[in-house]
């Protein structure tokens, strides 16, 4: 500050006070923008440090004067710069400890003794203070800290089991057993079971959760709905069986009946209530009434289909981490197969952990979504089978967990990438790769937006750059890529030689693939577009032969 924005300022009283109150308006741009700002100034007069404070007061932000003491001969012995020796020879005027006085702090908000502290001790003061009052997230190795599960302990089992077979049982859809995983195996952390009403209030219009007053981003509700004829039926019951295809697998209890406003919901969450989207058409045919209550899930859920092996719980994907040792995690969230594209920039994002940001040991979390997606999408174990392909062809590092995330797709956009990216810090990622048109669908009516959109391609990044409760998430926004015929291979695009490059789009890519047509060199690992040709073949084939029989 002082060789710039100040350097117009000496050391007189008169100049120290503007020197402070430049740096407390400087400090003040940051804190409003979101940023924790660190001011190291010596502030000697206790009416400037109160002003910075009600400079900061009247913006309603936050502000901590914390007191780095030391004695005056202990400050002298570490005056690297030579000031204190100037001072002391007249050279320096004003000079705070020597020709001008220093108002020691009456009530601070801390005070760190250096005289008897180590660097390292003195920061950590600093930081414990920081998260005690919630201004950064508590630290330690984020994968030993164990998130709650909602399974039945081993030891009450037997006792749950025997409860469960006096109780009512409320038969289940596929989607609502997807939640139950989603919940019981903890990605929706705090929630302890399906939405109550305040629960499903906070996300509908906070896009977050409350938990001792800090906000837990949980931009979906997780809601069971259910007919007026069910709530009827069980309304006095003070726990409730849910049961999937015949089978018992969690309790309800103490449910809470609330209306399902169905419209407000889907306006909501999607921005159009019109049943041609295809999660808005999954609510429209639902319940009219929710239940929300706290869970007990008797068993880890299994689905059977030879895939359950990568369907991994979130601590299941810290213990991993903590096993490859590593120090960073990136989460790259996918409902498609993997092109060299996404490839390039999940390797970019390794380069700048390692390069740029000093980390040892980062590891990508490659995260298929599992749950419910619709039609016309890639079915999850084509997709799994084609990940395999690209990991064993070596495109990506070997430091790689390939797992999948069970939540149900809802097509929400900038809401749902929330969603999305909380529940990878969940699993102890702290750097989350944002894509284009992230949980994007097209507008039901396509002439009602100029691109035929429901959302705009790059709101997802954008809002979760903004987006409250992801604190120890860092976002990594989607850079783009295309095919560069050039170099024949997927290269960042470069505006000054757009003529050098070709978008391969989804619609661009099954047209080859059903056509028996290979995509250009380097577009995609030989081994995996084997596999996605032979599923859109396959597909096509399907359909022609199901419309020759409709004729």
């Amino acid at each position: 500050m002082r060789t710039g924005l100040n350097r117009n300022l000496g050391f007189s009283k008169e100049d120290r006070e503007e020197n402070v109150r430049r740096v407390a308006e400087v400090a003040r741009l940051f804190a409003d923008a979101g940023i924790i700002t660190l001011c190291s100034f010596v502030s000697p007069f206790a009416a400037d440090r109160k002003m910075a404070r009600e400079i900061h007061r009247n913006a309603d932000l936050p502000f901590f004067e914390i007191f780095v003491e030391a004695s005056l001969r202990v400050c002298e012995s570490r005056d690297v710069k030579g000031l204190y020796k100037k001072a002391r020879q007249g050279i320096i005027k004003g000079f705070t400890g020597i020709d001008q006085s220093y108002d020691v702090p009456v009530t601070p908000d801390l005070i760190v003794n250096t005289e008897n502290a180590t660097v390292r001790q003195s920061t950590d003061l600093v930081v414990d203070f920081l998260q005690r009052k919630h201004v950064i997230p508590k630290s330690g190795d984020p994968f030993k800290q164990p998130f709650r599960e909602l399974f039945v302990k081993e030891d009450r089992l037997e006792d749950i089991r025997k409860e469960m077979k006096a109780l009512p049982a409320l038969e289940i859809q596929e989607i609502d057993m997807q939640w139950v995983q989603v919940l019981a195996e903890g990605w929706a952390a705090p929630l302890k079971g399906f939405m109550r009403e305040n629960e499903y209030l906070q996300t509908q219009h906070f896009n977050c959760l409350y938990e001792n007053g800090i906000p837990i981003n949980q931009s979906i509700p997780i809601v069971l709905a259910i007919s007026t004829a069910d709530k009827e039926r069980y309304f006095d019951a003070s726990a409730l069986v849910l049961r999937y295809q015949g089978k018992d697998v969690a309790i309800l209890r103490n449910p809470e009946f609330y209306h399902h406003r169905k419209e407000e919901r889907c306006c909501r969450q999607f921005g159009t209530n019109d049943p041609r989207h295809p999660y808005v058409r999954i609510i429209r045919e639902s319940g009219d009434w929710l239940v929300g209550g706290d869970l007990e899930v008797v068993e880890r859920i299994r689905w059977n289909d030879g895939l359950d092996h990568y369907r991994l719980t979130p601590n299941e994907i810290r213990i991993r981490c903590q096993e490859i040792g590593a120090d960073a995690v990136f989460a790259f969230q996918l409902r498609n197969p993997i092109h060299n594209g996404h490839a390039l920039l999940m390797q970019d994002t390794r380069r700048h952990l390692v390069e740029e940001r000093g980390f040892k040991k980062p590891v990508l979390l490659l995260h298929p979504l599992g749950g419910w997606t619709k039609d016309d999408d890639v079915p999850l174990p084509i997709r799994i089978q084609q990940h395999q392909a690209v990991l064993e062809d070596g495109i990506l590092h070997k430091d790689t967990i390939l797992a999948i995330f069970p939540s149900p797709m809802c097509y929400a956009g900038p809401t749902e990438v929330q969603w999305h990216a909380k529940a990878r810090m969940i699993a102890g990622a702290n750097f989350y790769i944002v894509g284009r048109d992230p949980a994007g669908v097209s507008h039901p009516d396509k002439s009602a937006t100029p691109d035929g959109n429901l959302y705009d391609a790059t709101h997802g990044a954008r809002v979760l750059s903004m987006a409250p409760g992801l604190q120890n998430l860092e976002i990594i926004p989607f850079r783009v890529a295309a095919y560069d015929a050039k170099v024949k291979k997927m290269s960042f695009f470069e505006a000054e030689r757009q003529q050098d490059f070709i978008f391969i789009s989804g619609t661009k890519m099954r047209a080859l693939a059903k056509n028996g047509e290979d995509p250009p060199e380097g577009f995609m690992a030989p081994k995996a577009w084997k596999i996605v040709a032979k599923y859109y073949q396959t597909a096509h084939t399907c359909r022609r032969e199901a419309n020759y029989q409709n004729e």
